[in-house]
């Protein structure tokens, strides 16, 4: 990608005032009816607004002997630079188990983490290690996780139906997260991680084909009418056809957008992507796109992952609903 729109300094943007909605899973699947819609009255005040520095980054974080990149020496480089940013997706992000069976082999959560200091966090999902019977053969999970300056409600993780071996993706629990999350009283955005289907061979095409469907009717009934901001490793290129098909499908039938290509920016071999959508009370404008190659470096000047990290700046504007949290 390389090119630049707006300005994407980390920690240039200060986060609007926080409060913690976290909520049972009763509450959350409430929503999924439209318990939690944006509903209630609206209040007569002025309208707020702010401006946040997200981030999408695969951090590559398979067992050193397995990882595309160098884990064990790059996970705590990269962990005090997740500061920079108000709301961190990564990917390939595992805990490792304690006791640990796998040992001297392990994963990188607690590396990661370290040195963010971002108050709200997701617990990442236990390794199976193939003793799930949905999938035998998955030795990980979902490896789906946030670093938010903003508190956000319950964690809600769905994964792909199914998965092609060729492409080593049943080895993991591969598919996507959401939550609500609040960027001010009264003012909730959906935000979605999400790690898609890897390959382009046809069984590869086909659960792609069938992974876009079901995010799009799961959408469709936990974010009707919402804000939606949508991030991860899609493993989608502009330049295959039948991965434009998708993102295409993708975005008329939610109203997401690609927030780089709003911005002018058309990279066909980009895979990291963010998507944005706004609502009747919540208005999301992207600022700024930009991969954060110059920053998220060894100290050789090597990159840190196999992924290069996509941040993305975002103003908001909203009239705030009174008495609705962020569920």
């Amino acid at each position: 990608m390389g090119l630049v729109a707006g300005n994407s300094t980390p920690g240039s943007r200060q986060p609007t005032a926080r409060r913690c909605c976290a909520s049972g899973l009763i509450v959350a699947l409430s929503c999924l009816i439209g318990a939690c819609s944006d509903s209630g009255s609206v209040g007569a005040s002025s309208v707020l607004s702010g401006e946040f520095l997200t981030l999408s980054y695969n951090v590559a974080g398979l067992p050193e002997a397995l990882s595309k990149s160098s884990p064990e020496t790059n996970t705590p480089l990269i962990s005090p630079l997740l500061n920079g940013y108000d709301l961190v997706l990564v990917q390939e992000d595992w805990k490792t188990p304690d006791p640990n069976p796998i040992a001297p082999l392990r994963v990188y959560h607690e590396l990661l983490e370290v040195d963010a200091i971002h108050p709200y966090r997701s617990e990442p999902l236990p390794l199976p290690l193939g003793s799930n019977p949905e999938r035998p053969s998955a030795l990980v999970s979902d490896g789906l996780n946030r670093f938010s300056q903003f508190p956000f409600g319950e964690l809600i993780r769905q994964q792909w139906l199914g998965c092609d071996n060729n492409s080593g993706d049943c080895l993991a629990f591969k598919g996507f997260s959401a939550a609500r999350t609040e960027l001010a009283p009264g003012v909730c955005v959906d935000v979605y991680n999400l790690h898609g289907e890897a390959g382009n061979d046809e069984g590869d095409q086909n659960l792609k084909d069938m992974n876009t469907r079901d995010l799009v009717a799961f959408m469709d009934v936990f974010s009707v009418g919402r804000a939606v901001i949508l991030g991860g490793d899609f493993n989608m290129r502009l330049r295959r056809s039948h991965d434009a098909a998708n993102l295409d499908y993708l975005t008329t039938q939610t109203g997401v957008s690609d927030a780089c290509i709003a911005l002018g920016i058309v990279d066909e071999e980009a895979i990291d992507k963010f998507f944005f959508r706004s609502s009747d009370t919540v208005t999301l404008t992207p600022t700024s796109c930009r991969l954060e190659t110059d920053i998220f470096v060894t100290p050789e000047g090597g990159p840190l992952s196999d992924h290069d990290p996509l941040a993305v700046g975002f103003a908001w504007s909203a009239v705030p609903v009174e008495g609705v949290e962020c569920r």
